[in-house]
């Protein structure tokens, strides 16, 4: 059974966490216990379940009443196990969309039936866009306020449709529902019959997304393992997770940065061999040959070599109050391997007002551009669009030691 990761997004009170509270109640993922909380915390303040308090995971969220991080659900149907990123919907918090959209494979982008496709719905769409999702479920929301009317749905389809050109999703489904009241959710709603598609989980449980395991093989080295007693004196392993592709023992592969080639001797998974590791899996490769190898390294097969170079191009989505300032180094951060780089430029950024690249010298919070970096060694890499788990890095504040910016390799 595959896992089905994606993210929710839309405009402040667009209904994000009734809609998965509604997805996870509907489809009987709450634990018990939650659910007494639920209707005990409803039923003193006289109301019905309130389906958003599910995903309410933060107290400051209730008393602001909005979404202020990340918030993670996980559930599962006999067909697929699901993880929800729930993202924030205000301007202000691109940056926790960033984090929630880069792990996903599919968004979902609701829309207000009332307010139609606003300037967020473009950011929203724009953002899942960059960050590589091709799958994307334009849920048009509230729909019973518009008494279930085909014509307001038409409109909002017709509408996303004039701008999906400038997107990269190679698949967009449209579904009317209500997440109040359960309208296409989980079950096809008679109030919609003019409506011939999927309910919401259905188009879930059966789209389809690409696989991992069929990329480019990449693995970089987390730990060197490496005991010091006397019975494991000849133990040494590479820990780390599979990236992408697959390997298997056997297999002829490359260590960079030194570029000494050498063969898969073992894989253990769970402390046990075997023969195959694949995308996602966390494993302990042992190598034929003894060779100097440090967190951080990468062990790609000799016939799958990835981008190697001082001199980078990367979208930017800059997280940090302090523009991002031209000429200054900054810490690159490429999951376990570090590096120092200098901005030499901002080539262009991306207005999501006029759906236009401009070009400017000053990149600020939540701003996405393109920028153009060089490091003190060579990075090697994928461009995010071809491989996004190698394609991607953070740059860190060498003052600060802050997060502040994500990169997507071009």
């Amino acid at each position: 059974m595959n896992t089905l990761k994606f993210i929710t997004a839309g405009n402040v009170d667009d209904g994000k966490s009734t809609l998965i509270g509604r997805l996870l109640y509907d489809s009987d993922s709450i634990h018990t216990d939650q659910l007494g909380v639920l209707q005990k915390q409803t039923k003193q303040e006289g109301v019905d379940i309130d389906l958003s308090l599910i995903t309410d995971g933060l107290r400051a969220e209730r008393e602001q009443g909005i979404t202020i991080d990340v918030a993670y659900k996980y559930f599962s149907t006999g067909k697929r196990k699901f993880i929800i990123a729930d993202a924030p919907g205000h301007e202000q918090y691109t940056r926790n969309m960033i984090t929630g959209a880069s792990n996903s494979d599919l968004i979902i982008i609701l829309v207000d039936a009332r307010k139609g496709v606003t300037v967020q719905t473009k950011r929203h769409a724009s953002v899942g866009s960059l960050m590589g999702i091709k799958k994307a479920i334009i849920a048009v929301n509230k729909i019973d306020l518009e008494d279930y009317s085909e014509e307001v749905f038409n409109k909002i389809k017709s509408d996303f449709e004039k701008i999906k050109g400038n997107l990269g999703y190679d698949e967009i489904a449209y579904i009317p529902i209500s997440a109040l009241n359960g309208d296409n959710i989980v079950t096809k709603s008679e109030r919609t019959p003019w409506f011939e598609g999927d309910a919401l989980l259905t188009t879930l449980e059966h789209i389809e997304t690409p696989a991992r395991d069929l990329q480019a093989s990449r693995f970089q080295v987390q730990w060197v393992i490496r005991p010091k007693d006397e019975e494991h004196h000849d133990y040494r392993g590479y820990a780390g997770q599979v990236l992408s592709g697959n390997y298997k023992v056997g297999d002829k592969v490359k260590v960079l940065p030194s570029g000494i080639e050498t063969s898969i001797e073992k894989i253990e998974r769970h402390q046990k061999e075997t023969e195959e590791a694949r995308a996602g899996e966390n494993v302990v490769i042992h190598l034929a040959n003894d060779i100097d190898i440090s967190r951080g390294d990468t062990l790609v097969k000799t016939t799958e070599l990835p981008h190697s170079s001082n001199e980078l191009k990367s979208w930017i989505c800059w997280l940090d109050t302090t523009p991002l300032q031209t000429g200054k180094t900054y810490i690159l951060q490429h999951r376990f391997k570090t590096a120092r780089v200098k901005i030499q430029s901002i080539d262009q950024k991306w207005d999501i007002n006029q759906w236009e690249f401009n070009q400017t010298n000053e990149i600020k919070l939540n701003d996405i551009g393109q920028i153009s970096l060089r490091s003190n060694q060579p990075i090697f890499y994928d461009s995010f669009e071809d491989n996004p788990k190698n394609g991607n890095a953070i740059l860190i504040d060498e003052t600060t030691y802050n997060t502040v910016g994500a990169l997507m390799f071009l």
